[in-house]
């Protein structure tokens, strides 16, 4: 992700911490298949971009590179980096061990930016800077849905 946080681009960071070891692979695979994130992938279907829970799960798994909308720019055991179509944003996830024990799960976005008028300078442009604070707080809303989803799992594992 610090490729793309300078340039004028955008780039942002959320956080959360979940109870015991989680995986990369259980976090993405959650996260894409949270009842939030499945409305989104609804409209993307409508745009040509159709998505089920098990491409998902491939990819999450490292078992396909694509998935709606995005492709797998980079891999790690535990970070992923997503491209969208545009090859404007991206999606980064990482997952990483705590003192406690737990596991912190790491949800970013960056959005690189585009030449605009005749002097070809970058910029956002008028539409990011007006949707900002809804991607801020569907971000946010986003990974906090994926906790949920993972807590609810654990809860039926340790059962």
């Amino acid at each position: 992700m610090k490729r793309y946080a300078g340039n004028v681009g955008y780039a942002d960071c959320f956080r959360v911490d979940v109870p015991g070891t989680i995986g990369l692979g259980r976090y993405v695979e959650a996260f894409y298949t949270t009842r939030l994130f499945k409305a989104e992938r609804a409209i993307l279907s409508l745009a040509g971009h159709p998505s089920s829970d098990a491409e998902a799960a491939l990819v999450a798994q490292g078992e396909a590179s694509r998935f709606a909308a995005w492709h797998v720019e980079a891999r790690a055991d535990d970070q992923l980096l997503m491209c969208d179509v545009t090859g404007r944003t991206r999606s980064w996830f990482k997952v990483a061990s705590n003192q406690d024990g737990d596991t912190t799960l790491y949800f970013g976005s960056a959005v690189t930016p585009v030449k605009t008028g005749k002097a070809g300078r970058k910029s956002m442009g008028l539409v990011f800077n007006v949707l900002m604070p809804v991607h801020i707080l569907y971000s946010r809303a986003l990974l906090a849905a994926a906790k949920r989803k993972i807590a609810r799992s654990s809860q039926y594992v340790m059962a």
